[in-house]
């Protein structure tokens, strides 16, 4: 594709994003939205903290600066180096709001090209500056903020620039596409060509391609095509030891595979700056429904059957009745389960009935299919698709009020998962009551399911103590590690293991591992300046 008829669109060109909070400013709960909220949480605060300035911040001038030839490529503008210094988790946001970002990047560094990226690496290593390589920010994980004190100076590597689709190749529906390309500007260039990614996170306007790549994230099916992973046909990687192209193949057993060394390496090996994906027509034939479960037991074994059915939905999303009713998709008291199946050659409502009939034959009340476009098809999946879309929203408002709600995601297998939801609202509960003296609401829903299992994903929300909200998550997210690890369940089913998740990552993978890693460590990033701490020491 001739780069000159690429026309890159940015996301939300007229729009401002916050430099604390999710998305766009313009979306934030105002004064009385974060109030009512407040009001569903008995112990919040009488009235919400105020929005953070970036004038209030302590930042100070640069402990470095790049040679000549870089200078241009970087930044110390206060709002940019605030905006880079930390990610979106529940942790940033209220850190922010008490005007405790930590650590914030000397630069910001915005390369156009492989070049400009080995060129501030070198001189990063050559210096000993540590570089956190971002995209979009929207890490939940504390992926791209710098910890510690190792370094002198910390260089915020913002690939952004870098957003164009280089080429099509539509014999085998597959683009190149560069790193920093954000969901809704990859995807206008490839809809001129009829093609898609398809892969929405929920973060989809707000996180990169790169980013995606970098923390395996999962995207919008939930069978089959469940993460990123499964799109990636080719990677291009620049480390401080040189650069390197993996062969595009549409399969290969030539021993351990380079895309798999660098796919969640979260750019502590290197930096992912172009990639090879595979492409779909975009689909034309779409039905979906929902089924309400008295019995949340009876659900979870319907959910299970269909996964292992062969039908391979899109959508299979099981939300619990807290869950259900948080988002307006039933307020009965009944789990909802919200189905999707799509299809760009044949229709698809003979799958969605057969799923149907199995859900129901476990108990479910489900609504006669329904094809459609892109508009939802009943009221229960179109209320939980705006809720879903605007829970980061409401999860910031909340935090304006003190409270701690966050959430986080695991896998595990069917025989398991059981036992490990119970666990949740047993144990987590019991230690929110204990950190904070107030009864917590713990939500439950599975957003990705496979024949052997399934991803719950799990939100709590508590009044905490005032000024000590980070500690109160940080003591409750403690149980939460050690309780997946004894019931052998991931410590992250898409979100990446950043810095908030190396506690759980270093007791789940076997040790040689951990040792290959760090002998990888060594001879890519020999002065050990990308972005350190993320996944080893």
């Amino acid at each position: 594709m001739p780069e000159s008829a690429i026309h890159p669109i940015g996301p939300g060109a007229s729009r401002t994003r916050s430099w604390w909070g999710w998305g766009y400013t313009d979306a934030h709960p105002d004064d009385a939205e974060c109030a009512a909220l407040g009001a569903l949480l008995p112990g919040t605060l009488a009235r919400p903290l105020p929005v953070p300035r970036v004038a209030d911040l302590a930042i100070g001038r640069p402990g470095v600066m790049p040679p000549p030839a870089l200078a241009h490529l970087v930044t110390e503008d206060p709002e940019a180096r605030a905006a880079h210094a930390m990610g979106k988790a529940y942790r940033d946001v209220i850190r922010a709001l008490r005007g405790r970002p930590r650590r914030i990047p000397d630069l910001v560094a915005r390369p156009t090209g492989d070049q400009e990226v080995a060129d501030l690496l070198e001189w990063a290593g050559e210096r000993g500056v540590a570089v956190i390589p971002f995209g979009g920010g929207s890490s939940v994980v504390g992926g791209v903020e710098y910890r510690g004190d190792a370094h002198q100076a910390v260089l915020s590597l913002d690939l952004t620039s870098m957003d164009r689709v280089l080429e099509i190749d539509t014999a085998s529906r597959a683009a190149r596409i560069q790193a920093g390309a954000f969901g809704p500007a990859l995807e206008a260039q490839l809809r001129p060509h009829d093609l898609t990614l398809r892969h929405f996170p929920q973060s989809f306007e707000f996180s990169t391609l790169g980013g995606w790549l970098a923390t395996r994230a999962g995207g919008h099916y939930a069978t089959l095509r469940t993460h990123i992973d499964d799109f990636v046909q080719s990677l291009r990687v620049i480390t401080p030891a040189g650069a390197g192209t993996s062969w595009r193949l549409p399969a290969s057993g030539a021993g351990p595979s380079p895309d798999r060394l660098f796919l969640g390496s979260e750019g502590a090996l290197g930096v992912i700056t172009e990639a090879w994906l595979r492409l779909q027509e975009r689909p034309r034939f779409k039905a979906s429904a929902s089924v309400a479960f008295a019995d949340f037991q009876r659900a979870l074994d319907a959910v299970r059957v269909i996964a292992q059915s062969d039908l391979f939905p899109a959508n299979c999303r099981l939300l619990d009745p807290g869950e259900a009713a948080l988002s307006g998709a039933s307020q009965d008291g009944s789990a909802i389960l919200v189905l999707g199946f799509e299809s760009a050659t044949a229709e698809v409502d003979d799958r969605l009935a057969t799923a149907l009939d199995l859900a129901r034959a476990h108990g479910g009340r489900g609504e006669a299919p329904t094809a459609h476009g892109d508009a939802p098809a009943d009221g229960a999946v179109n209320a939980w698709r705006s809720a879903f879309l605007r829970m980061p929203y409401l999860r910031d408002g909340l935090a304006r009020m003190g409270a701690v709600v966050e959430t986080f995601e695991t896998a595990t297998t069917w025989d398991r998962l059981p036992a490990l939801i119970g666990a949740v609202r047993t144990e987590v509960g019991a230690a929110a009551l204990k950190a904070t003296g107030q009864e917590a609401a713990i939500n439950c829903r599975l957003t990705h399911v496979y024949p052997d299992g399934a991803a719950p994903y799990f939100t709590v929300a508590v009044a905490g103590r005032p000024g000590d909200e980070v500690e109160v998550w940080d003591d409750i997210k403690a149980v939460v590690t050690d309780l997946l690890h004894r019931h052998h369940a991931t410590v992250t089913h898409h979100h990446a293991v950043g810095r908030d998740h190396r506690t759980g990552y270093d007791l789940q993978r076997p040790e040689p591992f951990a040792l290959a890693l760090r002998a990888t460590k060594d001879a890519l990033d020999p002065h050990h300046i990308l972005n350190p701490g993320v996944l080893l020491d």
